[in-house]
């Protein structure tokens, strides 16, 4: 029977030394895993990277935190060539970076546009093709996106529309790698509270988003928190191993499809 527990896998995360990134990093660790790899994209975060490497570490397990731009298809090639290096293996995959933008669409320039879409789309489709070459047999893929796949809202059009490929990317790869038993999801957070959400908002917007989910009386923040995305993120990545092909937003009621 096939072993679909943390135990012994290896594990790598883009985006993977602060906000959820993080999170999942030490909860996946604290569940079993052998190994993590991090990714991330700026010496911004080197002090992030550095810490969530210790906090990995004091937890028992096997850790190393790469820089890349992963909006290069070679550097994404290369993160997974040295982490499978490093650790021998890659048994999960997940990807959470992402890029805000929130601006109607008669202001966003060509350069806004192009990033956006380097950002969240195509760093997104190389890291899906590189996982799809690494990963171990009965291995897990998981692309953070967004919830405002589910929404009819003004404003998001480059970021909701870079994010939109990233759900045939995933139904794709689940069919071209169910074969070898690697499941495929994309999983699709309300507004989180952390750092990523607020620049983009302005207060009205921030009050509207913490009283929009059905649950936001019942949640400490009104927002999505990193905490309750975490143990979904977690099942996926074992025993919801037969989820595969599909989005899943997880946000509280704040939209759905």
């Amino acid at each position: 029977m096939t072993d679909h527990s943390l135990n012994n896998k290896v594990v790598l995360i883009a985006g993977g030394v602060k906000n959820l990134g993080g999170l999942i990093a030490r909860d996946l660790a604290s569940h079993g895993a052998r190994a993590v790899a991090v990714h991330y994209n700026s010496n911004a975060s080197r002090a992030d990277a550095e810490a969530t490497v210790a906090a990995l570490k004091a937890l028992g397990v096997e850790a190393q935190a790469w820089q890349a731009d992963l909006t290069r298809a070679s550097a994404v090639e290369q993160l997974f060539n040295e982490a499978k290096a490093r650790f021998g293996k890659i048994d999960i995959a997940i990807n959470t970076v992402g890029k805000v933008l929130k601006k109607p669409i008669i202001e966003i320039s060509e350069d806004e546009y192009d990033q956006m879409f380097a950002v969240n789309a195509k760093s997104a489709f190389f890291f899906i093709k590189e996982a799809g070459k690494h990963l171990e047999d009965n291995g897990k893929l998981v692309t953070l996106v967004t919830s405002l796949l589910g929404a009819f809202t003004p404003f998001y059009a480059a970021y909701g529309g870079s994010k939109a490929p990233v759900e045939h990317f995933t139904r794709a790869a689940a069919k071209e790698f169910g074969a070898r038993g690697i499941s495929v999801t994309a999983v699709g957070p309300g507004p989180m509270d952390t750092p990523f959400f607020y620049p983009a908002e302005g207060a009205d917007a921030v009050a509207y988003h913490k009283s929009a989910a059905a649950l936001s009386p019942s949640s400490k923040t009104g927002l999505t928190d990193i905490e309750d995305v975490v143990p979904f993120i977690r099942h996926l990545v074992t025993e919801g191993w037969w989820i595969t092909g599909q989005t899943l937003l997880i946000n509280g009621g704040y939209t759905t499809k």
